[in-house]
């Protein structure tokens, strides 16, 4: 039998609460975006260690990650609450996102992205094209293009090949509502719905044709503009009144 180092037993426990810690943080932010916590809600710790089953140091690790995340805000007394948002705070983590994601195709375009990572993402937009040549997107179909396209989006992270915008994409997604597909669910029962999505799928298109032609400014443009439809999406989410597929939309304040 091996025996067990005394670092092996002491990184153990430590790898056990991060686990925790994450599974922590993923389980909140999708109650507050599903509505479970409403926007002002003061978190009760121990309610959430019994609800998750989860001991109170992850809990209190993830809700400092989720306050760095923009999701909750520290309370002058102690413990964290639910944040609201101004449409324009969301507004501008859209269009810092596009900014980012623009800056790796230009990076991708002007650097040479890996050959395997263009045949990867040639094939994901296959995918979706097949997805899209149906005349209408039941529930599954939609569901299939939103892990699609996230996947698009990751895929173009690797492009760059820089831990640095790696990073700082991976930050600026964790923004509250400003993950690629952050508002595609708004589309679904648009009657303008696959139409918005060819779009979407045609600059996806044209950003890799930038990058494969090595056009840095062309790839940097159509991304910043790519955004441009989930800011679409994000008028079309207030104005909406059936807050039932994004409830987590209660949290944006509208402008005035």
């Amino acid at each position: 039998m091996k025996e067990t180092t005394s670092a092996e037993a002491a990184a153990e426990p430590g790898e056990a609460t991060a686990s925790q810690t994450v599974k922590a943080q993923l389980r909140l932010r999708e109650m507050i975006l599903a509505g479970e916590l409403p926007g002002g809600t003061r978190i009760a710790e121990l309610a959430i260690v019994e609800k998750l089953g989860v001991s109170r140091t992850p809990i209190r690790a993830a809700l400092m990650r989720l306050e760095q995340e923009g999701l909750l805000e520290a309370l002058p007394n102690g413990g964290f609450a639910v944040r609201t948002f101004s449409e324009r705070e969301v507004a501008d983590a859209i269009e810092l996102r596009g900014t980012v994601e623009g800056l790796a195709a230009r990076v991708a375009a002007e650097r040479g992205a890996p050959a395997v990572v263009l045949a990867e993402a040639r094939a994901c937009l296959a995918e979706i094209d097949t997805v899209l040549k149906r005349p209408a997107l039941d529930d599954e179909a939609f569901l299939r293009y939103v892990n699609l396209n996230e996947k698009f989006h990751n895929l173009l992270s690797e492009m760059a090949d820089s831990a640095v915008i790696r990073r700082e994409l991976e930050r600026v997604v964790r923004l509250p509502f400003a993950s690629p597909s952050g508002f595609v669910v708004v589309q679904a029962d648009s009657p303008q719905a696959r139409d918005m999505l060819i779009v979407a799928q045609d600059q996806h298109r044209q950003v890799l044709d930038a990058i494969e032609r090595r056009e840095g400014a062309r790839a940097d443009a159509i991304m910043r503009e790519h955004s441009r439809i989930a800011q679409r999406n994000l008028r079309e989410a207030l104005q909406s009144h059936d807050l039932d597929r994004m409830p987590g939309v209660r949290l944006i304040r509208k402008r005035g």
